[in-house]
C-alpha cells in the first residue's frame, strides 16, 4: 500500500505484532539482516516517528512506514554526526572529532546542533532541538539532544539521577603507575577561559573523575574514565592534574599529538528515558587510531 510519496511504502497494523515479525510478513523479499539494516539506517517509522528497535511492540491502528532511500540519516553521517537513536522526544548521536556541539560566540560554522536542527525540520519546519549537554569540539562519541524544551528541562534538572553511566576512553601521555584511582577537585575558569583545579571547596565547582588503566606502552596509557560530575573540560584538567595530559591536548599540557586529534572519546551514555522511564544505553566504538597506538609493545 503506497503512502502517496516516492520510494515509500506504508502498512496499517491490524494485529498485534513485534516490529520484526510484522516487517517479515510485509516484506517477504527482505532477509532478516536486510530488515535490520533498514532499522539501523532509520528507514522504518511508526506513526511518523523513526524506530530502530526490532522487537518494538506494535499496536492495532498504527501505521508503519518503510522509506527506501536513506536521506536524513545518511546526510547527517556525511556531516560528521551519526544518529544512533531517535524518537519524538530525543536524538542520541555519535559525533566525530572536529565538530562543535553548538556555536560559540559569533561563529557560524556547522555544528552538531545545526545539522540535527536541519534534520528534524525536514519532517516539519516547526520542529526544534534543544541542547542537553556538550562534548568539546575535538572529543568524539555519544551525546544527546532533546526535541522539546520540556524534555530538555526534565533531563537537565535531574541529570544526576537520569544519567546512570557516562564513560569515556582517553589516551594519555606516559605510563600511569596506579591501575585505578579517583581525582577530586574544585574547577574554576581563568580569565583566558582555561579551567584549573582548586583544592578549596568554597572556590569553584566540585568535580570527581574515576579512572582505570586498560592498556599501556612505554609512551602512552589507554584509560577508561567515568564521570561522577560533568564539568567543563573536567577529564582534560584531571588528567593534567594526574601528570598525564591527554594526547593532542596542548591547552592542558600535552607534548605529543600522535593521532592528530584530541585523544578523548565519549564511549557510553546510559540513562532513563525522561518520558517512558525505560533504561537506555548507547555505546560508540573506541576509535581505531587510539587502539593502533597499543598494538605493538603493549604491556
Amino acid at each position: 500500500m503506497g503512502c502517496g510519496m516516492a520510494r515509500e511504502d506504508c502498512f496499517k497494523v491490524t494485529e498485534e505484532y513485534e516490529l520484526m515479525e510484522f516487517l517479515q510478513v510485509k516484506l517477504p523479499d527482505k532477509s532478516r539482516n536486510g530488515i535490520k539494516a533498514l532499522l539501523k539506517h532509520g528507514q522504518i517509522s511508526i506513526d511518523n516517528q523513526v524506530v530502530s528497535q526490532f522487537n518494538y511492540p506494535l499496536k492495532i491502528g498504527q501505521q508503519v512506514k518503510v522509506t527506501w532511500t536513506k536521506p536524513a540519516a545518511e546526510n547527517c553521517r556525511a556531516q560528521k554526526v551519526n544518529i544512533i537513536f531517535e524518537d519524538q522526544h530525543l536524538i542520541v548521536v555519535d559525533k566525530q572529532a572536529g565538530l562543535l556541539s553548538i556555536a560559540t560566540g559569533r561563529e557560524q560554522e556547522q555544528t552538531a546542533y545545526s545539522i540535527l536542527s536541519a534534520h528534524v525540520k525536514r519532517e516539519n519546519p516547526d520542529n526544534k532541538i534543544f541542547v542537553v549537554h556538550r562534548l568539546d569540539r575535538d572529543t568524539s562519541g555519544v551525546m544527546m539532544f532533546a526535541k522539546s524544551e520540556n524534555v530538555q528541562q526534565l533531563l537537565q534538572s535531574d541529570w544526576k539521577r537520569v544519567v546512570v553511566e557516562r564513560s569515556y576512553i582517553c589516551v594519555v601521555e606516559g605510563l600511569v603507575r596506579q591501575a585505578q584511582g579517583t581525582i577530586t577537585s574544585w574547577l574554576k575558569e581563568s580569565k583566558t577561559l582555561v579551567m584549573y583545579s582548586s583544592r578549596n571547596p568554597d572556590s569553584g565547582q566540585k568535580a570527581v573523575t574515576h579512572y582505570q588503566v586498560l592498556k599501556q606502552t612505554k609512551s602512552y596509557s589507554l584509560l577508561e574514565v567515568k564521570l561522577e560530575t560533568g564539568r567543563k573540560n573536567q577529564i582534560r584538567v584531571h588528567m593534567h592534574d594526574l601528570g598525564h595530559s591527554i594526547i593532542g591536548d596542548k591547552k592542558y599540557g600535552a607534548k605529543t599529538n600522535p593521532v592528530k586529534r584530541l585523544g578523548l572519546h565519549a564511549k557510553v551514555l546510559a540513562f532513563y528515558h525522561p518520558i517512558t522511564g525505560e533504561r537506555l544505553r548507547y555505546e560508540s566504538p573506541v576509535p581505531q587510531e587510539f587502539l593502533r597506538l597499543f598494538k605493538q609493545s603493549a604491556r
